[in-house]
């Protein structure tokens, strides 16, 4: 018979959903959770702080959205490459590239001309981008920082420096300068790659090979996955999704310049960072990488309204960029 003295009453059932409840919560990788909880603090800060000069007025959010649409298109295409354990250093300038070639086209023969050029920006790059990192085996670093200057150069150069006016009003309507009824067309081209860039990576057997092989190549190659296709593949994209933000800096500001995208690489990087996809490859995530891209956006958005300098908000950028690397640490 047990002794009245020593024996422990049950533990009630509420109890035991207490415990498990927050031994739950301490198995829980938070790093995943970071971007939406930083999201939301930066938002209900900059709204407390600056709520008496317009950061919450609809246009000012709109302006967000739009701001933030672009560097989001060119932050999919940064997913897949990233997730796979590359880098595209080249994706700003391959956009400024595209605009000017679309904006000399379109001024020569017309829309469908401007945009097949535009296109044809990405898809040229993206296959000497993949073609020099997948078969010669070059570091994706080494090839598309060399590309960079390249690209920059030659859209320099082909416009004397001098800004490509496009007076296509269909152009314009449909790359950004336009609404889709209450919608503004950046949005839809936002949402649009947003949903197909995370169908793919989530729900196909190419989102699942890409992952795969930034995982682990060898791991990988053992599966019968074509590791070299794959990285081939990824930085086609990548160019290519650049291409298309190109043609929408364009359409939005109604001409091209060698200047669109410069820097957006950087900015796209922090993104996908800070979205949750590793830097190491093995894991993406394109809702992520949409919520990072907003954070940037709003930080910007903040800086300008408070009365920061450009000097000041480039400091600001950079600590993100520090940040979001320190987030992707490998365990």
């Amino acid at each position: 018979m047990a002794d009245p003295t020593t024996a422990r009453p049950p533990l009630s059932t509420s109890g035991r959903s207490t415990r498990d409840l927050i031994r739950g919560l301490a198995d829980v990788d938070w790093r995943r959770y970071v971007i939406y909880i930083a999201f939301v603090a930066v938002f209900v800060l900059f709204a407390v702080l600056l709520r008496d000069d317009g950061f919450l007025s609809q246009g000012n959010l709109l302006n967000i959205f739009r701001q933030t649409a672009t560097i989001t298109v060119i932050a999919v295409g940064m997913t897949y490459v990233i997730a796979c354990a590359e880098i595209d250093l080249s994706v700003g300038s391959v956009a400024g590239l595209a605009s000017v070639c679309s904006a000399m086209a379109i001024a020569h023969w017309g829309l469908m001309a401007g945009i097949l050029a535009g296109l044809a920006v990405g898809v040229v790059v993206g296959t000497i981008n993949g073609g020099l990192v997948s078969r010669l085996g070059i570091p994706s670093f080494l090839v598309t920082l060399g590309m960079l200057g390249i690209a920059a150069g030659v859209a320099q150069w082909i416009t004397h420096s001098a800004p490509q006016p496009i007076l296509n009003d269909t152009f314009n309507l449909i790359f950004g300068g336009g609404d889709f009824g209450p919608i503004p067309g950046l949005l839809v081209w936002m949402a649009a790659f947003v949903v197909v860039g995370a169908v793919v990576l989530n729900r196909t057997r190419f989102g699942r090979q890409v992952v795969a092989t930034g995982g682990s190549r060898t791991a990988a190659e053992f599966t019968g996955i074509d590791t070299r296709r794959i990285k081939f593949q990824v930085l086609l994209i990548s160019a290519t999704v650049a291409s298309v933000a190109g043609m929408l800096y364009a359409g939005r500001l109604q001409s091209g310049r060698f200047q669109w995208g410069s820097g957006d690489e950087l900015s796209a990087i922090a993104a996908v960072i800070l979205g949750g996809t590793s830097l190491f490859g093995g894991r993406g995530a394109v809702i992520g990488t949409l919520f990072g891209a907003l954070l940037i956006g709003l930080i910007n958005n903040g800086l300008i309204l408070a009365g920061l300098e450009s000097s000041q908000q480039q400091v600001v950028r950079g600590v993100i960029i520090i940040l979001a690397v320190a987030l992707a640490r490998k365990k």
